[in-house]
């Protein structure tokens, strides 16, 4: 990877890195049970799920799957909600929605006027099929059973933010055979790609641009891998510049 990013003349005149911000947000690491089996990253359980749609082929024994399972998904964002439907859509038995942050309005907020973004309450189509959404909640720790396959998820509800700190007499425990983690990134994935090709990054870990183009001549980036976690329109839109970058080059 590292030679041929290094060496474009000899393959390609240009090349552009769209390759996403999927590193993940992870605070439960430090909860008990953490590593027992059944609990996965949002965009695992995800990527699989869009590859079984396509017909892609797929080791069973690495399947994740919400079928007849009791889930639970932490993260109440954007991500979570694509959990929530591909679980109603994989026929879950349950599916419960956790959200450290307390409940937004359901108007927009006074402190977000336009042209900010609302701090308000959105309501996804998957929200709509079922499942239960709670918000001001944090997981404690987790349980499983003998064989080492999560079964239970101890949580409390919290104050608000900075501290979330946890309050008295809140604690209870939910079944729970298969959890998602959807508690957001913190960037490009940078072992592979990234690092073997020497690409230099910028202060929150995403490949650093000028104009759309990397420290290597010749190689762009665009979408979520140069700019951060963001919405779909921003991908769309930097795709585009970043084409008209990669174009003005090519006619140098």
């Amino acid at each position: 990877m590292k030679y041929w990013l290094r060496n474009l003349p000899a393959v390609f005149l240009a090349v552009l890195l769209a390759t996403g911000a999927t590193k993940s947000f992870d605070p439960t690491g430090r909860c008990p049970g953490r590593d027992l089996k059944g609990i996965h990253y949002a965009m695992d359980f995800l990527t699989q799920s869009n590859k079984r749609c396509a017909g892609d082929p797929e080791d069973a024994s690495k399947a994740i799957l919400a079928t007849g399972k009791n889930v639970i998904i932490i993260g109440g964002g954007d991500t979570g909600a694509d959990c929530l439907g591909t679980s109603h859509r994989q026929k879950a038995a349950s599916v419960h929605q956790f959200e450290i942050l307390p409940q937004p309005p359901a108007e927009r907020a006074p402190a977000t006027p336009w042209p900010m973004w609302p701090l308000q309450l959105r309501v996804e189509s998957s929200h709509e099929e079922g499942g239960v959404r709670e918000w001001a909640l944090a997981t404690a720790r987790f349980e499983g059973d003998a064989a080492g396959n999560v079964k239970k998820l101890h949580a409390n509800r919290v104050g608000p933010a900075p501290k979330f700190e946890p309050i008295k007499g809140t604690d209870f425990v939910l079944d729970a055979d298969l959890v998602l983690l959807a508690m957001g990134f913190t960037g490009p994935v940078q072992p592979g790609l990234i690092q073997s090709a020497g690409l230099k990054l910028d202060q929150r870990g995403n490949i650093a641009t000028e104009n759309y183009q990397s420290s290597i001549p010749g190689v762009f980036a665009a979408g979520d891998a140069r700019r951060g976690q963001s919405l779909v329109v921003w991908a769309i839109a930097e795709g585009r510049q970043a084409a008209a970058a990669a174009n003005e080059y090519l006619r140098r």
